[in-house]
């Protein structure tokens, strides 16, 4: 299990720090094009090929069998590198992730920092809309959990707009709502295993 940072460390943007959602808070595992974030916050592409080639060529690991998973903003990441890359990482797996980011305000601020005002731009990272349009599907299915208790779950999340996009394109998924769960860390601990167990039967049978 390799588990990237959230975003880049040390460029020395001002004011990179100074909000918990955007900047080095929250990279939101693009490939941001506006200044002054373009030249470090290429999170997308760091993981997609910097990381994986790092990963591939110092561990053991055979690189035709890779699955991705994250929560919250790494599940958008998860969701969105898996669904555009599915040459590449065969399972995906998500806990409460923003499913649907262009419709969200956590998203609208880090697609409009990062992207700019273009919502066309958007498109390629948002799971809802790449989900609709791709050719390949993850014949497996693709696994999510969501707490029903979770506090972002109403404004941020939108996993109905996901799983209404996998319905309408044919994609099999599993999302599982879970009463009395919030968006924390004990929340990944209790289902874990099952993504753990998932992941393996899709890449190793």
């Amino acid at each position: 299990m390799i588990a990237p940072d959230t975003s880049p460390r040390g460029a020395g943007i001002p004011n990179e720090s100074a909000a918990w959602d955007f900047g080095v808070g929250a990279g939101f595992y693009v490939d941001a094009t506006q200044e002054p974030w373009s030249k470090h916050f290429r999170m997308y592409s760091y993981v997609r090929d910097e990381l994986r080639e790092t990963v591939l060529t110092n561990l053991a690991i055979d690189g035709e069998r890779l699955g991705i998973f994250g929560h919250s903003m790494g599940g958008h990441g998860a969701l969105m590198i898996a669904l555009r890359n599915p040459e590449i990482f065969r399972s995906v797996s998500a806990f409460a992730p923003i499913a649907a980011p262009s419709r969200c305000p956590w998203g609208v601020k880090a697609f409009t920092g990062y992207l700019g005002e273009d919502r066309g731009a958007w498109q390629q990272y948002d799971s809802s809309e790449l989900v609709a349009r791709a050719s390949h599907r993850f014949a497996e299915g693709i696994l999510i959990d969501q707490g029903l208790s979770d506090q972002f779950l109403a404004e941020q999340l939108n996993p109905d707009v996901f799983e209404a996009a996998c319905r309408a394109a044919g994609q099999p998924l599993t999302l599982r709502r879970h009463e009395g769960y919030d968006h924390g860390y004990y929340f990944i601990q209790s289902f874990i295993e099952d993504h753990l167990a998932h992941h393996a039967k899709v890449l190793f049978g």
